[in-house]
């Protein structure tokens, strides 16, 4: 069970730069083998990402959304690691309630 106010820290990085890094309720990823949540407490996982949006959102509610490619994510003890060959903000991009432009 998750706690209300739990929260894990994410860094974002791409082959040439970083990203985003910071702290996090949420992120929905675009895996492989289809859109993956991480939440805080999530049990340890390694998994492929496909280019798509990754969206985070954070503490406050704030939401970032990212066109990301191929690359792979890493979470355990509350720490999200995605590395992506490419990255950048979706600026001005409406985002609804499930975090999907």
């Amino acid at each position: 069970m998750i706690m209300a106010g739990a929260t894990m820290d994410v860094n974002i990085v791409s082959a040439d730069h970083p990203v985003w890094s910071g702290v996090a309720k949420s992120v929905l990823v675009p895996a492989y083998a289809g859109g993956m949540g991480i939440l805080p407490g999530h049990e340890p996982v390694l998994s492929v990402i496909q280019e798509g949006p990754l969206v985070v959102t954070e503490p406050d509610g704030a939401k970032h959304s990212f066109e990301v490619t191929d690359g792979f994510i890493s979470f355990d003890s509350n720490k999200l690691t995605v590395v992506v060959e490419h990255g950048r903000t979706m600026a001005n991009q409406p985002i609804d309630e499930t975090g999907i432009q």
